[in-house]
């Protein structure tokens, strides 16, 4: 009988000695055959284990399109011109774009070429299903990692919730957090019994470095992440993009809320909507994430030499995007009052503090654009 994923955990453990936070997140969310984002549950929409705002209603791409066509003309309407997506999940963000950009920007539409890159086996599947006939005629190409040595001439690369699934270093006042085994189980050795426990260890240099800079030292009885990995996923970026855009969006805080006592200790696991009472119950069967730091995000980028500006509030960007057309875009297929009324509380899910507005998170940055240009985005027109 194959090995469950608590049990090759228990093993790695049981190998190498107790193992950091990050690393059990990392296989519990992306082990090959095992981990949460490997395995062929559903885990997205009413079906799934949470929504992302591509399944709230297809005005997000839309409005995201606009977004996009606005960039690829401050960029002088580049032909070809690539969209490079993080983490596309099933596609409904990148299928919601092309078809509007279809529909309503035609001469933007005929420059894109939509990079997926999707490190699930399983939904890369879907993904191939879904675009076939794009992926056929060379417009989508589907990719398991961003190439090491390719660069896009110009592109914008999206991450919607990308950054929130990354694997999170856990400082604690008593060190950095380590997972180890608490118990070999009974005299059977069933993995039913081989329990998780918490450990503490010396911080690392690197993990110091991002509390220090970032972040905050954690209080007594307090928890705060420390994501050195962003560095690597900046740096990642900056070499995808000879002249472009990055646009991040996710859930997350700057450093002046971790100062002022917020968002500290914000790992957190989700099974079908709720919030599972620990991380440990059952390695992945449950998703896992934590709020994003976009301060660290921003200053990153900056030292890696992307132009960065603050982040705007998910409601201050769609706003800012839609205010010119009254949201038209949301509104475009409805027919009956019914329709608009279903469509008006999806869009206020996604714009008021109610829903995602206030929580999710914006950040823009760009490198080789025209400053007046990027001014004039209509997305950034609330930061102005």
């Amino acid at each position: 009988m194959s090995a469950s994923l608590r049990q090759i955990i228990a093993d790695e453990i049981r190998d190498r000695g107790p193992i950091p936070f990050s690393r059990y997140m990392e296989l519990c969310l992306y082990h090959p055959q095992l981990g949460y984002y490997s395995r062929a549950e559903e885990k997205f929409g009413k079906t799934g284990d949470f929504y992302t705002a591509s399944d709230v209603h297809a005005v997000f791409g839309r409005l995201l399109c606009r977004q996009f066509e606005e960039m690829w003309r401050a960029m002088g309407r580049p032909k070809p011109f690539d969209i490079v997506e993080l983490g596309p999940g099933r596609g409904l963000f990148a299928n919601d774009v092309l078809a509007w950009a279809e529909k309503t920007f035609s001469d933007f539409f005929n420059a894109i070429r939509y990079t997926l890159v999707e490190s699930s086996p399983g939904l890369r599947t879907r993904l191939e299903d879904l675009f076939r006939e794009r992926i056929e005629r060379g417009q989508v190409r589907l990719l398991s990692e961003l190439p090491a040595g390719e660069s896009f001439e110009n592109a914008i690369v999206f991450a919607n919730e990308f950054f929130d699934a990354m694997p999170v270093e856990v400082l604690t006042p008593q060190g950095r957090l380590m997972i180890a085994l608490a118990d070999e189980g009974s005299a059977t050795g069933t993995e039913d019994h081989k329990r998780f426990a918490e450990s503490f260890a010396p911080p690392t240099a690197e993990i110091l470095e991002f509390a220090d800079r970032y972040a905050v030292h954690p209080g007594e009885h307090e928890r705060v992440e420390a994501v050195p990995a962003y560095r690597d996923w900046m740096q990642r970026i900056l070499v995808s993009i000879q002249r472009g855009f990055a646009v991040i969006v996710d859930y997350g805080y700057t450093r002046a809320e971790l100062l002022a006592g917020r968002h500290r200790g914000t790992v957190t696991a989700f099974r079908r909507h709720t919030v599972c009472n620990s991380p440990y119950e059952a390695p992945g069967e449950q998703d896992i994430t934590a709020h994003v730091n976009f301060t660290a995000l921003m200053e990153i980028g900056r030292e890696a030499g992307l132009d960065t500006r603050p982040p705007l509030t998910q409601s201050q960007f769609l706003l800012g995007i839609g205010e010119h057309n009254q949201f038209a875009d949301a509104f475009a297929d409805c027919r009956l009052p019914q329709e608009h009324a279903k469509v008006a509380l999806q869009l206020k899910h996604l714009v008021t503090p109610a829903g995602m507005g206030e929580s999710f998170q914006v950040l823009v940055m760009s490198r080789g654009v025209d400053s007046v240009a990027i001014k004039g985005l209509s997305g950034l027109s609330f930061s102005r």
